[in-house]
């Protein structure tokens, strides 16, 4: 594989890094994806929902409220899941890409459900800050 992603993704515990390695790996697999009308406009939305799961993951770390924490949550949430939908339809445009899209697509869905977590335990124990919450 061309990226360090399943190199790395049992390894990655802060949830920063991991987003951000995500990210990379993303812009990566774009360049491998053969440029043509059908597959442009997949790449860049690729892009940008791939490196903006980090990006929201960290404006979310620097919210100013518990309300605000967990709407940038949320965003870095939808976008990961959104990554997903992008991949499956790359594949689908150049279904030779199928081994690496799949890895891409499994830690996604992983960076999905733990950020879905980390809502769903903001909104069970409201003592703690959000700052306290995203360092877990």
């Amino acid at each position: 594989m061309s990226n360090n992603l399943s190199n790395t993704q049992n390894k990655i515990f802060d949830l920063h890094e991991r987003t951000a390695v995500f990210g990379e790996s993303i812009v990566r697999f774009s360049k491998t994806i053969p440029e043509n009308t059908i597959t442009r406009s997949m790449i860049v939305q690729l892009i940008n929902c791939g490196t903006s799961t980090g990006a929201n993951y960290c404006e979310a770390d620097d919210a100013e409220s518990r309300k605000d924490f967990i709407h940038k949550l949320g965003i870095s949430k939808k976008e990961a899941r959104e990554c997903g939908h992008w991949l499956h339809m790359i594949v689908v445009a150049c279904p030779e890409l199928k081994d690496e899209a799949r890895t891409l697509f499994k830690e996604s869905k992983e960076i999905n459900l733990i950020i879905n977590a980390i809502i769903n335990s903001t909104k069970r124990h409201k003592e703690y800050t959000p700052h306290e919450i995203g360092n877990w």
